[in-house]
């Protein structure tokens, strides 16, 4: 049976493995933001929170992406358990490095899975998953913006103030960046 229905799957086993690993690393990852957005709302950071709830928006719509893909593909999508979030942080600069550590992380699991389809010549989930290469250069730049804020502006005085109204306000457009 397990065969017949592996015929049905465009998927190989091995991909399948990867998508629904990388489906538990976008949970994860949109849990991570919410717990940033809380930490940030308690300690006055109302910009940041806002900043880490639409980052934690965005994760969820990832993983969904990546859920429905590999339902359409014909394999078994698989509804993580998400658990192991940090709650607390030492302090507002922690909470930006946690970021970009995680974005450069979810960027190496993507090539991880790209380099896999290219053995397999899945060139349909190599395809499908540029979407995801061009999305992480847009994470992994406003993570790194971000943290460059408190190099620019400083945390002394009202520095940390500063740093949390210039937060919301990155953007990140691929035409003009390194312009």
């Amino acid at each position: 049976m397990k065969d017949i229905m592996r015929v049905k799957c465009l998927l190989s086993e091995d991909i399948e493995t990867l998508l629904n690993q990388q489906i538990k690393k976008e949970a994860h990852s949109s849990a991570m933001y919410l717990a940033m957005a809380s930490w940030c709302n308690q300690n006055g950071f109302d910009y940041s929170s806002d900043y880490f709830f639409k980052q934690a928006e965005e994760e969820r719509m990832h993983q969904l992406k990546l859920f429905k893909y590999v339902l359409d593909m014909g394999g078994r999508a698989v509804s993580p358990d998400v658990n192991n979030i940090k709650q607390d942080y030492t302090s507002f600069r922690e909470v930006f490095e946690d970021a970009l550590e995680a974005e450069v992380a979810i960027t190496q699991s993507f090539k991880n899975i790209a380099a896999n389809c290219m053995k397999e010549q899945d060139f349909v989930t190599f395809e499908f998953l540029n979407w995801f290469m061009k999305e992480q250069r847009e994470e992994e730049y406003k993570a790194r913006r971000a943290l460059e804020l408190f190099e620019v502006i400083g945390e002394e005085g009202t520095g940390r103030w500063e740093i949390d109204k210039h937060v919301n306000k990155i953007k990140y457009d691929s035409e003009t960046a390194g312009e």
